[in-house]
């Protein structure tokens, strides 16, 4: 039976994009629909142009209804994977799907997370903080930003003359690396 994957992403889509790379040619995993809160997201044609349907939604419908949750039942969505998606999932979805709903950060948390800590934020906070390493955080979903259950971290070394900018680089490279093939652990 194919398992259906819903990738929920705000912008660029260059994870969503490793990720519908690397199932294309899976006859077990589908990359079924890509779901953005942003019309003007680069994601949304990288999608059209892997012919994945598309979902844009709003704020209201997002949280204060159920029809994304619908939209995704109807499309028999197996696993959602956040990849750069910055609104907190509400607690319908959550409910709806548990222990079905990825995220990936790019620290190694506990440290760096919570509201805010996103992207070139996070990079700037690791490098203030005189880190030796940093990484990626693979981890299910709950009601509160980054602190659901762990499913992997990997690391990198952080040196004294990186910038915000080359860590960003480093971690890109972990994520493109092992998001992948731990979504397909994971199903």
């Amino acid at each position: 039976m194919i398992k259906n994957i819903a990738i929920f992403a705000s912008g660029e889509g260059t994870n969503a994009q490793t990720i519908i790379d690397y199932f294309k040619t899976s006859n077990q995993v589908k990359i079924a629909l890509v779901v953005s809160n942003k019309s003007t997201a680069n994601v949304l044609n990288r999608a059209k142009n892997n012919n994945i349907d598309t979902l844009i939604i709003d704020k209201h419908s997002f949280t204060e209804t159920n029809e994304v949750i619908d939209v995704l039942k109807k499309a028999n969505i197996n696993l959602i994977v956040l990849a750069g998606f910055l609104w907190m999932i509400p607690e319908n979805l959550i409910k709806a799907f548990p222990n079905k709903i990825v995220n990936i950060h790019p620290a190694l948390l506990p440290k760096f997370g919570g509201k805010g800590m996103y992207g070139m934020n996070v990079h700037k906070a690791v490098i203030e903080a005189k880190e030796k390493e940093s990484g990626i955080s693979i981890h299910f979903v709950n009601e509160k930003y980054d602190e659901g259950k762990i499913i992997s971290q990997h690391k990198c070394e952080v040196s004294e003359t990186d910038t915000p900018e080359n860590l960003a680089q480093k971690i890109q490279q972990l994520e493109h690396e092992h998001f992948p093939k731990v979504i397909e652990n994971i199903l």
